[in-house]
């Protein structure tokens, strides 16, 4: 099985970071947000990604044209222009960049890559969220339901502490609860290569007219994650994310 993923975007929110590289490729404990995410499939057996690129793309094809160098212990001999290689931990990936445009929109992107997808179900996701889902019992999920797509559906924490209050008194405080019992889409998409009928064209918003058509025809389950999730919007995210990639990261769920 094949996994999308978006890292076209300009990140504007994140642009003490995004000035100078694609928003996935911000790093989180030493390591790009794209990596992370691409570790998570991994780790559920799906090796095989595709990338949509745009801005500032070239550093994702330098990053993966690198990739096996930067994960080995190498000898360079530089008299007779050989190199090699001793040890390496190059994860068993195929990966395939395909630039989708600076101003693509995401549907756009999605549709502008399906001819790499092939002619079965694939995994679909944005590229600046983690999460610890199980991305087999996910793909499993979607098959059963048998639609076109399926969105993950989360119920991120709140920023701020939350008051129960009677009057003047404080009936019960709680720090940064989930969110108010809404639920929203949280990426991590399995999709059918039919979806493609639902995008017009290259200015076309995946999160509006596709999925509220899906949705209107009845082709759009909802698979709800009541997990850890986390998005990257602002450097305080950035922040918080290496925070807990340096104690206990909850989405790092391979070995």
């Amino acid at each position: 099985m094949k996994a999308v993923i978006l890292a076209g975007g300009f990140g504007s929110r994140l642009s003490e970071e995004t000035a100078l590289r694609p928003k996935p490729m911000v790093e989180i404990g030493g390591k790009p947000m794209l990596w992370h995410i691409m570790k998570i499939y991994s780790a559920h057996g799906i090796d095989d990604f595709v990338i949509c690129l745009g801005y500032k793309g070239y550093l994702i094809k330098e990053y993966f044209a690198n990739y096996a160098l930067h994960t080995a212990d190498v000898s360079f001999d530089l008299g007779a222009g050989t190199t090699e290689v001793h040890r390496s931990e190059t994860e068993p990936w195929r990966v395939t960049l395909v630039d989708t445009g600076d101003e693509t929109m995401t549907g756009g992107r999605l549709k502008r890559v399906l001819p790499y997808v092939g002619d079965e179900d694939f995994c679909f996701t944005y590229g600046d969220g983690v999460a610890d889902i199980d991305i087999s019992a996910l793909v499993e999920f979607h098959r059963a339901q048998g639609r076109t797509a399926t969105v993950t559906a989360v119920q991120p924490p709140g920023r701020f502490g939350a008051l129960d209050v009677d009057g003047a008194r404080v009936r019960e405080f709680e720090e940064k609860p989930r969110g108010d019992g809404g639920w929203m889409n949280g990426g991590f998409f399995v999709l059918s290569p039919e979806v493609g009928k639902y995008i017009e064209g290259a200015g076309t918003v995946w999160e509006q007219e596709p999925m509220r058509a899906l949705a209107v025809d009845g082709q759009l389950a909802c698979y709800r994650h009541e997990g850890f999730w986390q998005a990257m919007d602002t450097l305080r995210d950035r922040n918080h994310l290496d925070e807990l990639w340096g104690s206990a990261a909850p989405w790092r769920m391979w070995g």
